[in-house]
C-alpha cells in the first residue's frame, strides 16, 4: 500500500446524499472536507458498478464517464488535507436493493437472501464476464477520476462473498465446492482489475460471516495469503454478512467491542502486508489498545467520524475539546439513510449539514434554558457558541430521562453521551442553576426563554393501579430479582425495561394493544431486543386492553375476549408519553418563549438534540 501520512483511514459508510443521478453532490464534498483533514485516507461511500445494482436510489455511482468529474472533485477535496483516496468498488449481487425499479439479482445461487430480498439468477459465464467488465470499468473511471487507491469488496455478503461463502454457494461447476473452486470467481475478477489499472489494490473481507456454514477466519487466513502473493497491498477485515447478521456487519452497540481486531490480528499474523482493523474503534483508549496489544497498520474508522469529524485531531492533540462520542445506536446514521433522509447521527445535528455556516450572533443577548435534559444542554450549549449569555435551570441531574438509556444490558455505550454533554457545558461556561425555575425567576431577567422540560409518563386510567413502576425501574435498587413482572406497553421502553427484567430470572408478561412490538425502535436493536426476549420465554399479548387489577391479578380484554393474569408481583407502565410544559402558559405574552424537545412534541434522542441545536442556532 502506497504511504499514508498516518495510519487512519475513513471506512466506506453510505451517505444518501445523492439525487437520484450518482453524480457527486455537494452536499457529499462537503461532508468528505469536513473529514478528511486529520486522516491518512478516505474511502467513500461504495461506488455502484451499474445504475441497476444500486442498494440506495441515491448511492454514488462509478459506471458511466459522466461519473468522473464529480468524482475528479471529490478526490481533489480529499486531496488539499494531504489524505489519500480510496475508491470501494462492489457488486452486491443478490443484495441489490429489490425496491429501486430496474435493479437485476445475479448470484452464485438462485436462493434469496435467508432475510428478504429478491430471487437472483445463479449466475452463468455471460453473467460473470459482465461482472468482470463492470469491474474493470469501474477500476478504469477511479483511474481517471484520480484515486489512489482501489478496494475491491470481497466480504459482508456481496457478490463476491456470494461465492466464497459454502453457505451461499451451492454450485456444482468449477465455482462451486471446494474452497479453491469458490475463490476462483472472486481471483478471476481481481486479476483483470489488476491487469487493468496501475493502482495498489487492497480487499476488503469478512473473517467470519457469524453463521454456520458461512465464511470462516482459517479460510480467510488461507485467502489473504494468496491475495498476498499475487500483489494485494493490503487487506481490510471486517465481518458479519449484509443478509444473515447486520449487527456485525454495522457493529452494532449489541455486537461485543473487539472482536473483528482479533480476526484482523490473527490475519496479521500470517501475512507480511498490513493489515487494516475496523469495527467500533470509537474511543482513544480503543486506538491504544490497537496500537500496543495488535500492534495495529492502520486502524479504519467510520461512525466515530460521523460523530465527531475532529475524532482523530483530537486524539493528535490538533482539536481541543472533548470527542463528541459515536454510540455505535445506528439511529441516525443506518436510520437516515433507510429512512431516505440521508446520513444523520444521534448525537451530532451538525452531520449533512456540512455546506450551512455556524456563525456567532451579532447581538448576543441573554436567554434562559428551562430543562436540563438532551434538548435543554444543547439549545444552551449552542447559544453559548453563539456569544450569548445562558442560565441552564435544572432541579434534578443533568441529562434528562436518557439516563435510563444505558441502563439496559446491551446500551451501555450509551452511557458516554451525557458526560459529554456536562463537559462541554462547563468547557463553555454555561451557568447552571440547579432549581426548578419559576415564573419570578424568568420575568423582565432575560431577553428570551427557551422551554425544555420535557415529558412525563402518559397513565392510562385503570381501575385498582395504585403501585407501579415506570423507568426508575432501571435503576440499581428497583430492578427486582425473580419476580413476575407485567409490563403494560410495549414500545421502545416497555420492551428495554423487559430486556434488563431477563437476566435477573424475572418472568416478563409485556401487553400491548396493538401488535407491533417496539415499533418505535431502531431496527436492528428490535430484533435482537425480541429475540432474546422469545429466547427467554417472554409472554407477549397483543391487542391487550388491561381493564382492572385487584392484589395480584390483572383483568384484561384480548381480542374481545376476557383474560387474566395471576400471581403479577410487579407492575411497570410504559405506554406512551406526554409533553411537559407548565412554564408556557405562565409566560405568554410576556416573553419570547421558545418550546422545544419533548416539551413541544414528543420525540427521541436525536429529536431533542436536533431540535435544541436548530432552535439555538436561529435565535
Amino acid at each position: 500500500m502506497i504511504a499514508l501520512k498516518n495510519q487512519f483511514i475513513f471506512a466506506p459508510i453510505k451517505t444518501g446524499y445523492g439525487d437520484g443521478s450518482g453524480v457527486i453532490t455537494e452536499k457529499h464534498l462537503a461532508f468528505y472536507k469536513r473529514r478528511s483533514r486529520y486522516l491518512g485516507a478516505v474511502i467513500p461511500e461504495p461506488l455502484y458498478l451499474h445504475r441497476n445494482l444500486r442498494e440506495l436510489p441515491t448511492q454514488v455511482g462509478i459506471d458511466k464517464n459522466n461519473k468522473i468529474e464529480g468524482l475528479k472533485k471529490l478526490v481533489g477535496t480529499i486531496h488539499s488535507s494531504g489524505t489519500k483516496a480510496v475508491a470501494h468498488l462492489n457488486h452486491p449481487g443478490r443484495m441489490a436493493n429489490p425496491k429501486i425499479a430496474g435493479n437485476y439479482f445475479a448470484s452464485s445461487t438462485h436462493r434469496s437472501c435467508e432475510n428478504g430480498g429478491a430471487t437472483p439468477k445463479k449466475m452463468n459465464r455471460e453473467d460473470m464476464d459482465k461482472a468482470v467488465d463492470q469491474f474493470v470499468k469501474g477500476a478504469k473511471r477511479a483511474k481517471k477520476a484520480g484515486f489512489d487507491i482501489l478496494e475491491l469488496q470481497f466480504g459482508h455478503g456481496y457478490l463476491l462473498a456470494q461465492f466464497i461463502s459454502s453457505f451461499v454457494n451451492d454450485r456444482a461447476d468449477e465455482f462451486g465446492g471446494s474452497f479453491e473452486n469458490r475463490i476462483r470467481f472472486p481471483m478471476e475478477i481481481l486479476q483483470a482489475v489488476k491487469d487493468s489499472v496501475d493502482l495498489p489494490l487492497i480487499v476488503r473481507l469478512s473473517g467470519d460471516e457469524m453463521i454456520p456454514d458461512g465464511i470462516k477466519l482459517p479460510e480467510m487466513i488461507d485467502l489473504s495469503k494468496r491475495l498476498e502473493t499475487i500483489g494485494v497491498k493490503g487487506i481490510h477485515v471486517s465481518a458479519g454478512t449484509v443478509c444473515s447478521t447486520p449487527p456485525w456487519f454495522f457493529q452494532h452497540m449489541f455486537i461485543p467491542k473487539g472482536k473483528t481486531w482479533e480476526m484482523a490480528a490473527e490475519i496479521k499474523k500470517e501475512i507480511d502486508i498490513p493489515v487494516i482493523f475496523v469495527g467500533q474503534i470509537n474511543s482513544f483508549e480503543d486506538i491504544e489498545k490497537l496500537k500496543k496489544e495488535y500492534s495495529a497498520d492502520y486502524m479504519a474508522i467510520g461512525r466515530a467520524l460521523v460523530a465527531d469529524p475532529d475524532f482523530v485531531g483530537k486524539y493528535f492533540s490538533e482539536v481541543e475539546g472533548p470527542v463528541r462520542p459515536c454510540l455505535a445506536c445506528v439511529e441516525g446514521c443506518l436510520g437516515g439513510v433507510k429512512s431516505g433522509k440521508g446520513l444523520h447521527c444521534l448525537i451530532n445535528p451538525e452531520v449533512g449539514r456540512e455546506e450551512e455556516t455556524f456563525e456567532r450572533s451579532k447581538q448576543p443577548k441573554n436567554y434562559a434554558v428551562i430543562g436540563g435534559g438532551l434538548a435543554g444542554m444543547q439549545a444552551a450549549i449552542t447559544l453559548k457558541k453563539r456569544g450569548h449569555e445562558v442560565d441552564l435551570y435544572e432541579k434534578d441531574s443533568l441529562g434528562g430521562q436518557f439516563i435510563y438509556a444505558p441502563l439496559t444490558p446491551h446500551k451501555k455505550t450509551m452511557s458516554r453521551l451525557i458526560p459529554y454533554f456536562l463537559e462541554e457545558l462547563e468547557n463553555n461556561e454555561v451557568n447552571v442553576i440547579s432549581k426548578e425555575a419559576v415564573k419570578s425567576d424568568i420575568n423582565l431577567k432575560y431577553d428570551g426563554v427557551i422551554l425544555a422540560t420535557g415529558s412525563e409518563p402518559d397513565v392510562p386510567s385503570i381501575q385498582g393501579l395504585t403501585k407501579f413502576y415506570w423507568a426508575e425501574i432501571l435503576l440499581e435498587n428497583n430492578l427486582p430479582k425473580n419476580k413476575k413482572v407485567l409490563i403494560i406497553g410495549g414500545g421502545l421502553i416497555g420492551v428495554d425495561i423487559a430486556t434488563a427484567l431477563i437476566p435477573r430470572n424475572n418472568k416478563v408478561i409485556i401487553v400491548k394493544r396493538t401488535t407491533d412490538f417496539g415499533e418505535d425502535m431502531e431496527a436492528i436493536a428490535k430484533n435482537l431486543s425480541l429475540k432474546m426476549m422469545k429466547e427467554k420465554g417472554t409472554i407477549f399479548s397483543d391487542y391487550t386492553h388491561i381493564q382492572k387489577i385487584e392484589g395480584q391479578t390483572v383483568y384484561a380484554q384480548r381480542k374481545g375476549k376476557d383474560i387474566r393474569f395471576d400471581h403479577i408481583d410487579v407492575i411497570v407502565v410504559s405506554t406512551s408519553m406526554k409533553s411537559y410544559n407548565p412554564l408556557e402558559g405562565e409566560l405568554k405574552g410576556e416573553i419570547p418563549i421558545y418550546v422545544i424537545g419533548d416539551a413541544e412534541k414528543v420525540g427521541n434522542a436525536q429529536d431533542a438534540i436536533r431540535d435544541g441545536y436548530e432552535t439555538a442556532k436561529a435565535l
